[in-house]
């Protein structure tokens, strides 16, 4: 697994020597932009509207844009000392906390933590005093030329690091336009939405869910590269029209009912064969 970071975890005077390595990786199909005439791939280039040329990367300096058409030019020496005095720090836990108290908003990356030479017993303690009891540690780390602040864990009894925003870099919810001041529904309506949720309610199983759109996108790729003829796939459900609450949600609910087993019919009794009947004595 490749380490994108090498550096040390401290909390209180324990410091464990790590590696970070991606947890997720991006499963994202990359399609390139061709030529329509020739099929060749677009080049994209740097150019000056001024000078109308192009520009090498030597020629490109960095600046901060404070107001409109004026410029605060940064010096690359000047970035780079930033980042060195930022990186050759240690990751510090600043607090521990519990896990429940951070809202999944917050939540950016997740890398995986690995000891370095010697760092096994160390990990391996942080690992165990988080697990009993039952926290997280807020630590800050520099990644890439940015500060971030992060979540110290234990998945699958592997030490995570979450990179998570700071406060400001999380919008206010009094900026989202529309939202409801006041919940405007009926007792009935709110009972009905309920027991939908109770019947759509399962155990979370990450692998029933799978990326339908990239799957279905990979076989019409390969049916183009092959030349095969492309399979029209099954039309969903249509959505429904109904515009009233009550009937959307007695209606899901009608749809989501799993279906009653039928019973067994009875065996059906065998009818007995009528016996014959005695023949009349013929009158004398």
């Amino acid at each position: 697994m490749h380490t994108i970071w090498k550096g040390s975890i401290s909390f209180g005077l324990v410091n464990i020597p790590i590696k970070l390595h991606a947890a997720t990786e991006d499963k994202d199909i990359k399609l390139r932009t061709l030529h329509k005439e020739c099929h060749s791939p677009i080049k994209y280039e740097k150019t000056c509207p001024v000078c109308d040329k192009e520009v090498r990367n030597e020629d490109i300096v960095k600046a901060y844009e404070y107001t409109k058409g004026k410029f605060v030019i940064l010096e690359e020496e000047d970035l780079e000392a930033l980042r060195k005095e930022n990186e050759d720090k240690a990751v510090e836990i600043i607090d521990f906390v519990k896990m429940s108290e951070i809202d999944p908003i917050y939540y950016q990356r997740s890398y995986f933590i690995s000891p370095n030479e010697s760092g096994g017993k160390a990990y391996s303690l942080l690992r165990k005093a988080l697990e009993e009891s039952q926290k997280v540690g807020i630590a800050k780390i520099m990644i890439r030329a940015k500060e971030q602040l992060a979540v110290i864990r234990v998945y699958d009894n592997t030490l995570v690091m979450e990179t998570i925003h700071f406060p400001d870099e999380v919008r206010k919810t009094v900026d989202v336009p529309n939202v409801p001041a006041d919940d405007k529904v009926t007792e009935k309506e709110l009972e009905t939405a309920i027991m939908l949720i109770d019947q759509l309610t399962t155990e979370f199983e990450p692998d029933k869910y799978k990326d339908d759109y990239r799957t279905a996108l990979l076989e019409l790729i390969e049916a183009k590269r092959t030349g095969k003829e492309l399979v029209t796939p099954t039309e969903k459900e249509p959505v429904s029209n109904v515009t009233d609450l009550m009937a959307a949600l007695q209606a899901s609910i009608d749809r989501t009912k799993p279906e009653k087993k039928k019973e067994p019919a009875a065996p059906k009794k065998k009818k007995t064969a009528a016996k014959p009947k005695a023949k009349e004595k013929k009158q004398a």
